[in-house]
This record gives structure tokens, sequence and C-alpha cells, in this order.
């Protein structure tokens, strides 16, 4: 059991680490090429939830470690859903564009967008979360993505500048846009409903 808890504290720590270290490099890449604007790079949600994801495993790392391994368990599960999100929609619908500055260094994009969502779903299966709350409370986590596409569909309309390709409706028309935000939203929900499946059932008192 010992052993078990510290792999798991090992694990949790090493991918953090992993995530932080591409994260940096990023920026300080781009510092150095003097491309480096901090709201654009905050702007994509590639960069947001791998921050949830290093935030997220730090702290569950810490709980595991102080003998309280559920206290993040909600947190656990709607940062695997916003990752899943961002490996599977990158691998649909950006692996063939690493070439329009996605990331500066392609070491980080395999990181960021293929280890990091694989290392999230393995730690979520390895140790599920108890399920804290209904199917339909869970959807509370899309909330995160929602207002994400909505700054960033209203932001890009305002500065012609958006994170990603298919959000661009001067290169995607609008209907293809909206068909592309629509499908993401629904894998979303998806994603929601495996999480909270295959959550352990809290036990009744």
């Amino acid at each position: 059991m010992i052993r078990h808890k510290n792999l798991l504290i090992a694990y949790r720590l090493f991918f953090a680490l992993l995530g932080f270290s591409a994260l940096i490099t990023e920026i300080v890449i781009l510092i150095e090429r003097g491309k480096f604007n901090p709201v654009n790079f905050l702007s994509f949600f590639t960069v947001e939830s791998n921050i949830l994801v290093v935030v997220t495993f730090l702290l569950s790392a810490l709980a595991v470690a102080v003998g309280k391994p559920r206290k993040f368990d909600a947190l656990r599960s709607a940062t695997t859903v916003y990752i899943i999100i961002v490996g599977v929609g990158f691998s649909f619908l950006l692996s063939g564009l690493e070439g329009v500055a996605l990331t500066a260094v392609p070491w980080d994009n395999t990181v960021l967008h293929y280890l990091i969502p694989v290392a999230v779903l393995v730690d979520f299966l390895i140790d599920r979360p108890r399920r804290v709350m209904s199917f339909v409370k869970s959807l509370l986590w899309l909330l995160f993505p929602v207002v994400y596409l909505i700054y960033s569909l209203v932001r890009g309309a305002i500065i012609g500048w958006y994170p990603y390709p298919f959000l661009n409706p001067a290169t995607h028309d609008y209907g293809s846009t909206a068909f592309t935000v629509t499908c993401l939203l629904v894998f979303g929900v998806i994603l929601v409903w495996l999480a909270n499946k295959f959550a352990v059932p809290t036990r009744k008192r």
C-alpha cells in the first residue's frame, strides 16, 4: 500500500514537472524569438488545460501524501475532460498543422498534446476518483470550455486573431465553425458522462 502510494505521488510529480517544463520552454523560446504575447499565449486552450493539469497533479500528489487522496477528485475528473479534449481535438483538427506556430518547439507539441493527455487518462484509470456529483451536475465542468469558446470567438472578432484555425470564420465559414464548436461540445458532454460513469460510486452512509 505504501509502495503504491509512493509510486502514485512520483507519477504525478513527474508529469507535473514535465508539463511545467514544456510550458516554460515555450515561453522562453518565444521570448528569445521576440514573438511572446502573454495574452495570446494564455488564450490557447492547450496552455490553459496543461496549466490545470500541472496544478491538479501537484495538489493530488500532496493530497495522497497527507492521507487525503479523495480531496481533489472533482478537480481531477474535470481536468481529465479538458485535457482529453485537447488531445483528441488536436489529433483530429490540428495534427497536420504543426508548422502553423502552434508550438515553438516540436518536443513541446508532443508533450502538451499527446503525452500529458495520455498521462492524465492513465492517472484517472489507475486511481479512479469518487463520484462526487450526478451526471447533470457534472455538466457544470463544461462551463470552462464554453466560456473559453465565447471568449475566443468574441476576442478574435475584435482583434482579428484566433488561437486555432477552426475558430476563424475568415478561413472556415461560420457554418463550419459552428459545426466544429458544436461537435467539440458534444464530445465534452460524452467525456463528462464517461468520467462520471467510471468514477467510483460514493458509499452511502
